[in-house]
């Protein structure tokens, strides 16, 4: 980052092809629950809100403090009965209270996670979701399998409608 602060010109083509590549991928539906994490001000919230609104899903927003502590935030998913999470991988690495992840969707992103913690996870499902803003937050997906041992986690392959161009 240069510290200086930009805007990223997003159509709305964009945004609609991003709701509907989660909608099919994630699986999200009326019955979801999908937790609001990401600040307003951070392109992920654009993914979380039309992953819920898209689908029907109901929207969950903890407060603050709620997203600060991963004990009281795997508490939030449970009592609320999230179904479907996107965070990042810095605040799971390391952390002993992941106990509710095991029964929802996982979606990280924000940063390249680390292959220990996709080991560790408890999540029953696991997507690595990479893009920059720039390509209407979400790029490319990858759905980690049940038995993954790799080095290094991939970042997958272009969502619907969508291309990737890999350089070096």
């Amino acid at each position: 980052s240069t510290g200086t602060p930009k805007g990223v010109m997003v159509e709305h083509r964009g945004l609609v092809n991003l709701e509907l590549a989660q909608n099919v991928l994630f699986g999200a539906c009326s019955n979801s629950r999908v937790v609001q994490f990401a600040s307003f001000g951070f392109d992920t919230s654009v993914s979380e809100l039309v992953m819920a609104f898209g689908s029907g899903a109901a929207l969950h927003l903890p407060a603050g403090e709620i997203r600060q502590s991963t004990k009281e935030l795997s508490d939030y998913l449970r009592n609320e009965a999230i179904t479907h999470a996107t965070l990042p991988p810095a605040l799971l690495q390391g952390s002993q209270h992941l106990e509710y992840l095991a029964s929802q969707l996982l979606v990280l992103a924000g940063e390249l996670p680390k292959a220990e913690l996709i080991r560790a996870l408890p999540a029953a499902s696991i997507v690595n979701a990479y893009g920059p803003t720039e390509a209407t937050v979400c790029a490319t997906t990858w759905s980690c399998p049940a038995d993954f041992d790799g080095a290094v986690v991939p970042i997958g392959r272009p969502i619907a409608n969508t291309r990737i161009y890999l350089l070096d």
